[in-house]
């Protein structure tokens, strides 16, 4: 059996449909009940399952998640979990002490590293953006490979299941780099109306994420990682598939009926 962590999330509920009754979904609405902010949970959650998909809500790359993250691995080692998945963020350098935590558990482990997801812009907190027509981020002109949630679930499940992906760190992109503007340009194209790209400061964007009920703390890791560090496309998908990486236009025909 499979413990989901984040089980109803954009990579979580997708990699449930691939692996079906295996798969133990929890969350802090979920019949299996698991809260990164309460560690009387997370032992009850981890009996019974064998391998464990770890994502962190609200992000990997805050202050303190590693922290966190280490505790659950090492409890997991401790109960007899076989095998740990952690979804990190690339380039993301708090991330990166997480992974360190997860390796260190003495468990099997893999790493799947990704940016930012394409369904971002459908599925989370740039959905309303994009069908208002007006997608405001303080990401200048700095390219990135958005990686589709579908990729990295059939990786995730992929690691979950087959031991030949145990220590393997995957570095998860799409096949090509595309800036803000242009990606305003491809779902406008996939929608049939104008959506546009406008940069604002990171200064702007806190307040953005106040109205949203997100931690203003996002905008100062965003800053660190806008930077351009990402915009080259990594071959993990390939990798873990032996498939290439699914385009952005894919996504963004597959995703414009709900936008």
């Amino acid at each position: 059996m499979t413990l989901l962590i984040g089980g109803t999330g954009k990579t979580g509920r997708r990699v449930a449909e691939r692996l079906g009754a295996k798969a133990t979904i929890a969350s802090r609405t979920s019949a299996t009940r698991f809260d990164w902010d309460d560690e009387t949970t997370w032992r009850p959650a981890l009996e019974g399952h064998q391998a464990v998909y770890i994502t962190f809500y609200p992000d990997l790359g805050l202050p303190g998640a590693a922290e966190k993250v280490g505790a659950f691995a090492d409890l997991a080692a401790a109960n007899g979990v076989e095998q740990l998945v952690l979804l990190s963020g690339r380039g993301e350098p708090l991330a990166q002490r997480a992974e360190q935590r997860v390796k260190d558990a003495g468990t099997g482990w893999t790493i799947v590293t990704c940016s930012w997801f394409a369904q971002n812009f459908s599925e989370d907190f740039l959905a309303d953006a994009v069908r208002g027509g007006d997608i405001r981020l303080p990401a200048g002109d700095v390219a990135e490979p958005f990686v589709d949630a579908d990729d990295i679930a059939d990786v995730v499940a992929a690691a979950l299941t087959d031991p030949r992906h145990r220590g393997r760190h995957y570095e998860l992109t799409g096949p090509a780099s595309l800036t803000f503007a242009e990606v305003a340009d491809e779902l406008s194209r996939a929608t049939g109306r104008a959506i546009k790209y406008t940069p604002i400061s990171f200064e702007e964007y806190e307040s953005v994420l106040r109205e949203a009920g997100l931690p203003v703390e996002l905008a100062a890791m965003f800053r660190g990682i806008l930077d351009g560090r990402n915009a080259e496309p990594a071959d993990g998908v390939r990798e873990a598939l032996g498939r290439s990486a699914t385009p952005f236009e894919t996504y963004a025909r597959k995703a414009a009926p709900d936008l």
